[in-house]
């Protein structure tokens, strides 16, 4: 992991990623799962006025779509999948020095929510967040490829686009994500897209170790 001083710069790309204490279910219910893409939406920005709780109680803020970047944004988010018990982001810094407070603030309230929907107390993440620098295009395509196909290698799914907590069924189903929101992926046809990561499960299924190698 890299050392998180003075290294979350704008224009550079993470892989950001956490997981449950003791492996814990916490995103089996797809209601959870919901919540913490709602929650990584409404912190991504600079701007937020009251926690989210309040502001969804209020009905201050309405969920589009966790891939369509603001003015006010923390991070660009290019990929994204929200597993059983952990999560995965590829990034891009929009603002400096912001995004372990953003993390931070995401995990602190998913986990009062948690908390307080099952009457537990305690901490619900087994450490703090990992963030591990992607330095090159192909290694950005390769780490989108591998978050996007994790839920079919972990066989949660048969097909990667069934995975409802995922950015992966938007980025091949509607041309606009690839060709406007997300320009940073080289790859801008959806059907091309598609073959990119797909082609890849059954190579990825048999070498577990491009897990280790992503998340230490």
């Amino acid at each position: 992991m890299e050392r998180r001083k003075n290294l979350f710069k704008v224009g550079t790309f993470w892989h950001l990623c956490n997981k449950s204490i003791a492996n814990y279910g916490i995103f089996k219910d797809p209601i959870n799962a919901q919540r913490f893409i709602e929650t990584l939406d409404y912190y991504n920005s600079i701007d937020y006025k009251v926690k989210y709780s309040l502001a969804k109680e209020n009905k201050l803020y309405n969920y589009q779509n966790l891939l369509i970047p603001k003015n006010s944004s923390i991070i660009k988010v290019l990929t994204y999948s929200i597993m059983p018990d952990h999560y995965h982001l590829v990034t891009k810094v929009m603002q400096s020095d912001l995004i372990s407070k953003y993390i931070s603030d995401v995990e602190n309230s998913f986990t009062h929510f948690f908390n307080k929907k099952f009457k537990r107390k305690g901490p619900l993440w087994q450490s703090r967040f990992r963030s591990i620098l992607i330095k090159t295009n192909e290694q950005l395509l390769h780490v989108i490829r591998y978050v996007c196909v994790n839920p079919t290698t972990s066989n949660l799914v048969e097909k990667p686009e069934d995975w409802h907590f995922s950015s992966y069924k938007d980025m091949i189903t509607n041309p606009k994500y690839l060709k406007h929101y997300l320009t940073e992926i080289s790859i801008k046809n959806p059907r091309s897209f598609k073959k990119f990561v797909e082609d890849n499960i059954d190579y990825q299924k048999k070498l577990k170790l491009i897990k280790k190698l992503l998340l230490e």
